[in-house]
């Protein structure tokens, strides 16, 4: 099975749990102690929010601060509803929403920002919608 774990640095794991707790995230407690919070998005899509100073530990960069953007991650949505339900609770736990929402048709795209500014774009395809567009196009 492959599996993709996402490590974040974060001020204040507690916070950041909470955080992605009310977007819809499950938390992992195998993988979570007092400097890391292990929280589950799907069977395949785990997000390590790590304390900076736990990070550091194993990272020689610098953690950037303010307005820097180092990456950013999507989460595909069966609908739009559950699109603005995400960016909603995210909004309402403290983050940002970084654009205004992008509806291109065959895709409706919302970001957020989490509590220590990574950004989450949170996406609605219609696959079938999108090969139409791109086989007109070719």
């Amino acid at each position: 099975m492959k599996q993709v774990f996402i490590n974040l640095p974060v001020k204040d794991a507690k916070k950041s749990m909470d955080f992605y707790a009310q977007m819809g995230f499950g938390n992992n407690p195998l993988f979570t102690d007092e400097n890391q919070k292990c929280m589950v998005w799907s069977e395949y899509i785990y997000v390590m929010l790590i304390t900076n100073e736990q990070f550091t530990k194993w990272n020689t960069k610098s953690i950037p601060e303010g307005n820097f953007t180092t990456a950013t991650f999507t989460l595909p949505v069966e609908s739009v509803e559950r699109m603005n339900q995400i960016v909603e609770a995210g909004l309402k736990a403290g983050g940002k929403e970084p654009n205004p929402m992008l509806d291109e048709g065959f895709m409706q795209l919302r970001g957020i920002e989490d509590l220590d500014g990574h950004v989450w774009a949170v996406i609605c395809l219609d696959i079938d919608k999108f090969k139409k567009v791109k086989q007109a196009n070719i």
